[in-house]
């Protein structure tokens, strides 16, 4: 079976007036089942001792990490548990004499991985590409102080905006919006903050916190 490429442009990453150009794999869903059931297959197995020896697999993975262990799973990669302070709560300074939170404060906000170099070998060789299409990227037709101004009018009738509110707002490709809009959570000039993470996350003017 071909796996199908696509090329995405990007916008302008170092200066040149260009956009550029990076290629990423046209994803196809594959169900827990389904993946079960060709591992049981092509090993010779039961289903039921697959599902069980990975749901094991992932008990243990996270007993593991919440202990504190990197977990190396040969031809596969190594895990650990990444951590955050709680959403409800700002981030630390480091300065000396600042407030700082205790470990109640403090929770799992996800799990690092990296892949086993076996496992990116393996890929790669068995990977057949073929062409999937283009995506061309959106541009919006508002300077960037008229995207500010429009989140901030959004945020003055509403008690926050995501991502897509932003899309609709700004006429920006997601990608590029949820780019732009980590970029002005990290600035405090632009009046925007962010709360919650991954797909939790939202964002809300400063001030009103």
């Amino acid at each position: 079976m071909y796996a199908k490429y696509i090329k995405q442009e990007i916008s302008d990453l170092n200066g040149t007036g260009h956009t550029q150009a990076y290629y990423k794999m046209q994803l196809t869903p594959k169900s827990y089942q389904e993946f079960v059931s060709q591992c049981a297959r092509e090993g010779h197995m039961e289903e039921s001792m697959i599902q069980g020896v990975l749901s094991l697999v992932s008990k243990k993975l996270a007993l593991n990490m919440a202990e504190g262990f990197s977990v190396k799973i040969d031809g596969i990669g190594t895990f650990h548990a990444k951590l955050g302070v709680r959403d409800d709560l700002l981030q630390d300074a480091f300065e000396e004499g600042e407030a700082t939170h205790n470990a109640k404060s403090i929770r799992v906000t996800g799990v690092s991985y990296r892949a086993d170099p076996d496992l990116i070998d393996m890929t790669s060789r068995k990977c057949v590409l073929e062409r999937g299409g283009i995506s061309r990227l959106r541009k919006s037709k508002l300077t960037l102080e008229q995207r500010i101004q429009k989140a901030h009018d959004f945020l003055g009738k509403n008690m926050f905006m995501r991502v897509p509110d932003y899309v609709r707002l700004t006429g920006l490709s997601r990608t590029s919006a949820t780019k732009e809009l980590r970029q002005l959570a990290l600035n405090p000039s632009s009046g925007i903050t962010s709360r919650g993470s991954h797909s939790q996350k939202y964002y809300v003017l400063r001030d009103a916190f």
